[in-house]
This record gives structure tokens, sequence and C-alpha cells, in this order.
């Protein structure tokens, strides 16, 4: 007789105990679809494209390896920070994170070479570019041809302290004083 009146009391519980655990996974589920709502909204990457450099020699055409190449992002014509990479063993180096429709300055520093530098507008998912260094080259003078011989100066490029020609000598004389007489 005992048991029999403690049969329903069990059962109540039971019955109480699946009630809490079915109001609970209730509200948690309630509460992550606020959560979801409150929360900082997804914005998918923009599109980028796949940019292939190739470094050879302005000369021979053979690659440039480990020659230096930066990208600098512009951002309403203001470099925007800079990414460097160095060439492979073929003159190649590749980058995926440029976006579809913005512009880049490209930088190509290699020892023994000129540096090289040029603006790339990004309009295709899939670019390639080479691009062919040249040696330096001698550096331009005003007092010398492009053979090296000395030119001579232009009337216009004398400088500033040279006497003029009409102009009296440092070691001429002054002409003495005249008295009118008296």
């Amino acid at each position: 007789m005992f048991r029999s009146a403690i049969q329903p009391v069990l059962s109540l519980r039971r019955l109480a105990f699946a009630a809490c655990i079915l109001l609970a996974l209730s509200t948690l589920a309630h509460a992550q679809d606020d959560a979801s709502k409150r929360g900082r909204k997804y914005k998918a990457p923009p599109p980028t494209a796949h940019f292939e450099i190739t470094v050879l020699r302005a000369t021979s055409g053979k690659p440039v390896e480990n020659a230096a190449v930066i990208f600098h992002p512009l951002a309403g014509g203001k470099d925007d920070g800079n990414m460097e990479l160095k060439t492979n063993d073929e003159g190649k180096t590749t980058i995926d994170l440029l976006e579809i429709g913005s512009t880049v300055r490209v930088q190509i520093i290699a020892p023994g070479f000129q540096t090289y530098g040029e603006d790339y507008k990004i309009d295709k998912d899939n670019m390639t570019v080479e691009v062919k260094l040249k040696r330096p080259t001698k550096q331009y003078s005003l007092y010398q041809d492009s053979e090296g011989k000395k030119q001579d100066p232009k009337p216009g490029d004398a400088p500033k302290d040279a006497p003029k020609p009409d102009a009296p000598k440092d070691d001429a004389k002054p002409a003495a004083p005249t008295t009118p007489p008296q």
C-alpha cells in the first residue's frame, strides 16, 4: 500500500522534470534566435584577383631570381600600406589578395637593375604581367655629353662670381684724383 501511494508522486516528479527540461530547451533556442539578431552582421569579403608577375632581364630574357616585388594598394589615390614578395627561381611571384576594381602600384627592386614602378588597374580576376628590367645607365650631367666628353659651358652657364669682361681688373691702378686749379 505504501508503494502504490509513492508511485503517483514519482510519476508527477518525472512529469515535472520533463516539463522543466522542455521549458529550458525552448528558452535556450529562443535566446539563440535573439543573439543572431544582435551581433555583427557578416559581410562577405570582396572578390579578389589572381595577379602574377614575371621579372626578366631585358638583355637576355632570363628570369631575375629573388627580386623584391612590392605591391602598394591605392585607396583614393593614396598609398594604403604595402605587401612585399620575392620572385622564385623562375622570376615569378603571385598574389591573390588584390580586390577586383582596385588600383595597385607595383615596384620591383633587384640588385644590379633599374628600379621599376607602374600602376595597374585590377579589372580581371586573372592578370599576368611580364616586366623586363634594364641595367643602370650613366647619370646625365650638365657638364658632359653622352660620350663622357667635357662640354664648354654656355655663356649663360658662367659662374656668378666670375668678373665681367668689361670690368676693370683688380691689379689695375685707380685713376689719380684731379683737383681743379685755384
